[in-house]
């Protein structure tokens, strides 16, 4: 199997290895989720409901902002009704959902929707939410998805381009795993990423851009300007 510096694998997928189209069975944990985020995120207001759906039903739930909790957060249904292919020696992992957090001005009325710079977040929720029943695979904690290979801004008023999974900043820990009868559900947050990032992460491991992050304030809240966090300086003059 293909690895990166820091020793972690490397996964690659084609469409040739998508599995063939198999409707969802229903969402066997949806009120158990949507109470679970009411108890630690807030009152949903909005769910985002998928017409056609593939191996699994996602629905995007939708948290105003409020007082407490400046920022729209966006959290997945669905995604934890089929377990993932986890490798043998890894347990507890396969089940999992979804979250991204997005400043208050972000636009998300179903008209702002048709801009692809507005609409890109719940994308990402559905299709990385849907992947790793596609192709047989798994997504955890420091888990990267580039936006194509190589990598392109996730919109254009953004340099950002790949998804880093992570476990929530924001959130208390009890947000990071919903205990169910027979499962575990884990949640994990989405943090865009520059380039610089993914190339220290990949050589390093993903705890390499943890000081980063804190100097620069980096958390579950989209910047989409915000500082690049492993960009080299550049220092002039002789030595």
């Amino acid at each position: 199997m293909e690895k990166s510096e820091s020793g972690s694998p490397i996964y690659r997928y084609s469409k040739e290895q998508k599995n063939e189209f198999v409707g969802p069975l229903g969402e066997s944990s949806i009120e158990e989720i949507s109470d679970h985020i009411e108890k630690y995120v807030g009152t949903i207001d909005m769910v985002f409901h998928e017409l056609i759906s593939e191996q699994v039903h996602i629905d995007v739930h939708w948290v105003k902002p409020t007082k407490e909790k400046p920022f729209h957060t966006l959290v997945t249904s669905g995604m934890s009704d089929k377990p993932m292919k986890t490798p043998e020696e890894i347990q507890g992992l396969e089940f999992a959902e979804l979250s991204i957090c997005l400043p208050p001005e972000w636009k998300l009325s179903e008209i702002e929707f048709k801009d692809e710079s507005n609409y890109w977040p719940v994308s990402w929720l559905k299709t990385i939410a849907r992947f790793p029943h596609e192709y047989n695979t798994w997504m955890s904690y420091g888990h990267t998805i580039p936006n194509g290979d190589p990598a392109t801004p996730l919109a254009n008023n953004t340099k950002l381009n790949t998804i880093l999974l992570m476990p929530s900043i924001v959130f208390q820990d009890e947000f990071q795993t919903l205990k169910l009868d027979g499962k575990s559900i884990n949640f994990y947050t989405m943090i865009p990423l520059y380039t610089d990032e993914v190339n220290l992460k990949m050589k390093k491991g993903v705890e390499a851009l943890f000081d980063g992050f804190d100097k620069h304030g980096v958390n579950d809240i989209v910047r989409l300007d915000r500082p690049n966090t492993a960009k080299r300086k550049k220092f002039f003059g002789l030595f």
